[in-house]
């Protein structure tokens, strides 16, 4: 992969990252005339699906439907990771913080991040664990642990 290619991907990654410390407290703000953080779930996908559905027909690019038939049932299971996070996102921002729920997310999204890496699931390229991502983990433990008692 090319230098700029991976410059591009850790940019995207970081406006990401900050894009999901948003959600938390935007949905949360939702939440309350919505009196529900289901409710505010589901205008924020909303929101969201009115939004790729601009992007869809504006890239104008083409499924491979022989590739979709042949996906396993798994592979269709992408939203519902989101709307677990959307919900406890808008449920926790407000009762944690935004910075120790934010914290607590990257946590466990490290953790199963590992797993998946070193089991190569969802046909990714495998990568062990390690000593320093285990190490990192930790390091993210004790972000934790200060950042909720700052």
């Amino acid at each position: 992969m090319s230098k700029s290619m991976i410059a591009i991907a850790v940019i995207a990654c970081v406006i990401g990252g900050m894009a999901t410390a948003t959600q938390g407290p935007t949905n949360a703000m939702l939440a309350r005339p919505f009196n529900s953080p289901v409710n505010a779930a589901f205008i924020s996908f909303a929101i969201g699906t009115a939004a790729l559905a601009v992007l869809v027909m504006a890239l104008r690019v083409r499924p491979d439907w022989s590739a979709v038939a042949e996906m396993p049932w798994y592979g269709w299971l992408g939203g519902l990771y989101g709307v677990c996070f959307v919900i406890a996102a808008a449920f926790s921002a407000p009762r944690l913080g935004v910075a120790t729920t934010i914290t607590l997310m990257v946590g466990g999204q490290l953790l199963i991040s590992v797993i998946l890496d070193h089991f190569g699931a969802f046909g990714i390229e495998p990568r062990p664990i390690s000593l320093s991502r285990i190490a990192g983990l930790a390091l993210v433990v004790g972000g934790v642990l200060l950042v909720r008692r700052g």
